[in-house]
């Protein structure tokens, strides 16, 4: 499975033979694989604006690829840190003491498995409910605390504790 680090470099390494192929006479193809289309199509008339732009960007290129990721994550509903956007806000002053009890065992649970947990393992690591592990768990998936991901094994949904 490739992981974002991996698309990152693979794009990265993308770019910089896009941009070595306007010192050959095909300037600015670097900008349009990364969605600067104006810019690319600038640099593709005007030999990478006269060579120029082409030398400039090869120490712009990281930026590039950085606001291409982005734009990619917002068009997706995703934030930069990859959370969910515009989803409704969740008071997490509702729990009662037992909520936050909760919270710290599916946290020692998440701790014992090396940051990750699965609704199924917080059930049988706290005793609670199904439902009562799962609203928690969204609340800190919401609260940014975790990150929501796929085992890739077993395709379980699986919470992962950045922090741990």
């Amino acid at each position: 499975m490739k992981t974002e680090k991996n698309n990152h470099q693979e794009r990265l390494i993308a770019s910089y033979i896009l941009c070595a192929a306007g010192f050959l006479g095909f300037g600015g193809l670097h900008r349009l694989y990364n969605g600067k289309i104006g810019t690319g199509l600038l640099w593709f008339f005007t030999l990478g604006f006269f060579y120029v732009g082409q030398f400039v960007d090869l120490l712009l290129i990281p930026g590039m690829i950085d606001e291409y990721e982005q734009n990619l994550r917002l068009k997706a509903g995703l934030s930069p840190l990859g959370l969910p956007v515009n989803q409704p806000v969740v008071n997490t002053q509702v729990y009662q003491p037992t909520g936050h009890k909760l919270m710290l065992k599916l946290l020692e649970a998440a701790a014992s498995r090396g940051g990750f947990l699965t609704v199924t393992q917080g059930v049988m690591a706290t005793g609670a409910s199904f439902a009562e592990v799962e609203m928690v768990l969204k609340d800190m998936l919401q609260s940014g605390y975790v990150i929501m991901d796929n085992d890739p094994v077993t395709g379980a949904v699986t919470y992962h504790f950045h922090e741990m």
